[in-house]
């Protein structure tokens, strides 16, 4: 059987046949058939090929493009940066289960495909970054700076610290590569600029002001005009989302708060005296040392001749500078490795600022004394002790008042803590009820509810409170919650007592709702349509003076020099009038509909543009930068889209 498969297989037929089963692959691409949902991709960009970079949609030999991936790995990475930083900057206000909604995902997903796009853009652009660009970029990071210039030590300490610690030659890739994907769009963005003329109309435009007559016409009276059965039902079936009751829920809690518990007894000498003694670092001014350095650069990778050879230079140099008359600053500024500081200054020393080598010498000599050469990771340092400025400790007299008010914190959370213990061990042996957690705390059980999730009555204002009363587990276990921080030394716990999910009114609850609202339609419909006929009138040449003497309503007012946003009769007045076109030496009339039902009707008279030539130059310049920064982004986001357009990307939600 076997051998008949073989001889099928074999021969011109066969040939042909496997090159027919070649094209699919070649035309559609592999990943057709192997990329699976269950892949550890969320996200997959095709640009076309360099050589055709207009190549349709619909081109079938994806083979021949270039291809990018959003891995799960990447972007859940990425979502941890952002969730981290929203809890930042939100605080209490976070909202960690609205946070895991799709809509969010997406936009962290949009972002990292933003950057894929951003970086094959700079490859078909034949976009390279030198190392040069890349030593001057990490040179202008501040963390590794030191008085405002680039400092290797500081830049390798960084480096250490960093979780995972990276190596110079990792971060150099990770710059370059950020270089290479922003290279374009941050020159797209540079090259954007507003010229003076635009200035120039744009300051007569801010500049405006505008002379305007107004005249303000009270609501029309709505009546009781009769609303049917049949009008009621239809605008609640239009509208029945707008009359949903809101989810619900009462809780019952207890609250434990430090500034409620008796004042605890002063502090004695003795206990004072004892915590001076604890802390006496921070009442101590710390010893610090002025040295200087002169470093024979070793490579990490180094070979044993080449550590010698250093060595003997830096023991040479140290005898140097051990010579009678000898320029320690001078020597270093011709040895040294060190460019970063000028004459080996290493400047004032306290602990802990050095590598552990280099800081033990230099708290090891006296001042005056030279060193032998030292070792450390980037060499051999010789170092020269030049001043030693003793600590100093404040009397405990001094600082007694200040003793007693740490202590008395202390021991004030100290007593919050326990008590707070109390409770939870309370809570623990009865999860299902709040009874033994107050005797535990000696504090009543109180109630509140129902609210929703708006409420802002009682603790309900505490976003945090809120979260847990409406948290699934709360609401479906009815158990007691963890400690609930609503401010400093202020816990409450709660248990949801009842829970009404959100749902549909019926119709005979929120009649008077429904027709109140169907009220404010037509009263705002009717004021529509009087302003329209109003302002009809003072288009065919009616004034306002006579309108208003016509509808027996109050002389309109005349307002010079409105500037733009003046707040006027409500807000949106002033943008309705500066919305208006006005001819030259003309009048433009219009009206605005206040949310009350009334009406302003108001004519612009007279526009006076803004003077340029008055406008302050650094103002002016400012703004010019602003507007071409704003012009910038506009036009990167704008290739961004255009090249989306251009590529296939596909976007696996069930693996977000």
């Amino acid at each position: 059987m076997l051998r008949k498969i073989r001889e099928k297989t074999t021969g011109w037929v066969a040939m042909a046949i496997l090159g027919i089963l070649i094209v699919p692959f070649a035309l559609f691409g592999l990943d057709q058939y192997l990329v699976q949902s269950g892949s550890s991709t969320v996200a997959s960009i095709k640009a076309p090929p360099a050589w055709w970079s207009s190549a349709p949609s619909f081109w079938p030999a994806s083979v021949f493009w270039r291809h990018e991936e959003v891995g799960t790995e990447e972007f859940r990475n990425r979502f941890e940066q952002v969730r981290q930083q929203q809890r930042a900057e939100q605080g209490d206000a976070f909202d960690a289960r609205a946070f895991e909604a799709m809509e969010n995902k997406r936009a962290v997903l949009d972002s990292l495909i933003d950057q894929k796009i951003q970086a094959m853009a700079a490859q078909a652009a034949g976009v390279t970054v030198s190392d040069a660009m890349v030593i001057n970029e990490i040179q202008r990071i501040p963390a590794f700076q030191v008085d405002g210039r680039f400092d290797p030590q500081r830049y390798q300490l960084a480096l250490a610290s960093q979780v995972p610690a990276r190596t110079p030659a990792q971060f150099d890739q990770l710059v370059r590569e950020s270089l290479e994907q922003g290279l374009v769009m941050t020159a797209l963005a540079e090259s954007s600029f507003v010229t003076d003329a635009e200035m120039d109309r744009l300051i007569r435009l801010l500049g405006e002001l505008r002379d305007v007559s107004v005249l303000l016409v009270p609501a029309a009276d709505a009546g009781a005009e009769a609303i049917g059965d049949a009008d009621v039902q239809a605008w609640y079936d239009a509208h029945v989302a707008d009359y949903r009751a809101p989810e619900r829920v009462t809780i019952e809690y207890i609250s434990l708060d430090a500034a409620d518990l008796p004042p605890v007894p002063p502090a004695d000498e003795a206990t004072l005296r004892q915590r001076y003694e604890q802390e006496s670092d921070k009442f101590a001014q710390q010893e610090e040392r002025l040295a200087s350095h002169i470093l024979v650069e070793v490579s990490p990778d180094a070979d044993a001749a080449a550590v010698q050879a250093a060595e003997a230079k830096a023991s040479a140099l140290a005898a140097q500078a051990r010579a009678a008359g000898a320029d320690f600053a001078a020597l270093a500024q011709n040895n040294s490795d060190d460019a970063a500081s000028a004459g080996g200054d290493l400047g004032w020393i306290s602990r802990g600022m050095m590598p552990g080598a280099l800081e033990d010498a230099v708290f090891a000599m006296s001042a005056g004394e030279i060193s032998d050469p030292v070792r450390t990771e980037f060499g051999f340092h010789v170092i020269q002790l030049r001043e030693v400025k003793a600590g100093e400790r404040e009397p405990f007299e001094a600082v007694r008042d200040t003793l007693a008010r740490e202590q008395e914190t202390a021991d004030r959370e100290s007593q919050f803590n326990d008590l707070s213990s109390r409770v939870v061990d309370a809570v623990l042996q009865n999860p299902s009820g709040l009874a033994l957690a107050a005797e535990a705390a000696n504090v009543k059980v109180q109630k509140l509810g129902p609210f929703d999730a708006g409420s802002n009555d009682g603790i309900a204002a505490s976003p945090a409170v809120k979260r847990a009363a409406f948290s699934d587990v709360l609401i479906q276990d009815g158990t007691v919650s963890d400690p609930i921080e609503v401010g400093p030394d202020h816990n409450v716990w709660i248990r949801v007592v009842s829970h009404t999910p959100e749902e549909a009114q019926p119709l005979a609850k929120v009649r008077d709702q429904v027709v109140a609202s169907i009220r404010a339609e037509r009263r705002e419909t009717a004021a529509r349509e009087r302003a329209l006929a109003l302002q009809s009138r003072l288009e065919k040449g009616e004034s306002l003076a006579a309108l208003a003497s016509a509808e027996s309503l109050a002389e309109p007012e005349v307002l010079t020099a409105v500037p733009r946003g003046a707040p006027l009769v409500a807000p949106g007045v002033a943008d309705a009038m500066f919305a208006l076109q006005v001819k030259d030496g003309g009048k433009a009339v219009g009206s605005k509909v206040l949310d009350d039902g009334r009406i302003v009707l108001f004519t612009v008279d007279k526009v006076t543009p803004g003077n340029a030539a008055e406008f302050p130059q650094e103002q002016r310049e400012m703004l010019q930068q602003q507007l071409g920064q704003a012009a910038g982004i506009d036009d990167v986001q704008a290739l961004i889209s255009s090249l989306r357009k251009s590529m296939k990307i596909r976007v696996l939600e069930e693996n977000l």
